[in-house]
């Protein structure tokens, strides 16, 4: 996989260098140029980051969308879920992981203890790709700054990565989820702890990997409490 060297530097800025374990190896060794994004989204608060990307034409994208798709809960939250991209329903509400989607993740938050506004939930990309095909790498490219942003913000104790395409954007691998799962990674130099699950919407197709789901859960909380020891 390649990166950007605006990429990079928005990295390099967050003292992030990968999404990735120490036994996870990442070709680095191509590098593209990339000047698609402002660096000042790495200064903004929380109400002027919403607003830049509000109005964000950075790709295609914004042609499509009804609007974009910030993310919602607490911004002092522990706990930052992220997803894949906005569907139909969390396009037309502005808000993510909406319907039936949604529903199991608050049931899935509500089993380990947590309500739905304890907590952070964002997208990988703010705006809906048609058709909810998967996001292209060069739409992941310019919105990945905004993501980097609102981690640095919110400074949560645990990423849980919900779904393949979250965690194979957060870890910049293209590894199956299923060999994803089960494993403690880090978000760059940060000392984050980022875990790996299945989407809700996988979970509603294939109900016989919720047992799955739930050892994920559990695993997150027993990195959680390791982490306030």
């Amino acid at each position: 996989m390649t990166i950007g060297l605006r990429q990079q530097q928005y990295l390099d800025a967050m003292g992030i260098q990968r999404w990735v374990r120490r036994d996870l190896h990442v070709d680095t060794s191509t590098v593209e140029e990339d000047e698609s994004e402002p660096a000042d989204i790495l200064l903004l608060d929380w109400e002027a980051l919403q607003a830049k990307v509000a109005g964000c034409t950075a790709c295609d994208l914004h042609k499509t969308r009804t609007q974009t798709v910030f993310g919602v809960g607490n911004r002092n939250a522990d706990w930052l879920v992220v997803g894949e991209a906005p569907g139909a329903e969390e396009d037309r509400q502005g808000k993510p992981f909406v319907g039936r989607a949604g529903q199991l993740l608050n049931a899935m938050l509500h089993a380990v203890g947590l309500q739905r506004e304890q907590v952070f939930i964002a997208n990988i990309l703010k705006c809906r790709p048609p058709n909810n095909r998967d996001p292209r790498p060069e739409e992941v490219a310019c919105c990945e700054p905004f993501l980097i942003r609102q981690v640095a913000l919110l400074k949560p104790k645990i990423i849980l990565a919900v779904g393949r395409i979250a965690a194979q954007n957060l870890l910049k691998t293209d590894t199956r989820i299923g060999a994803l799962r089960g494993k403690r990674y880090t978000y760059g130099d940060t000392g984050i702890p980022v875990v790996v699950t299945y989407h809700p919407a996988y979970l509603l197709r294939s109900p016989k990997e919720k047992r799955k789901a739930w050892q994920d859960l559990l695993f997150a909380c027993k990195i959680l409490n390791e982490e306030k020891q």
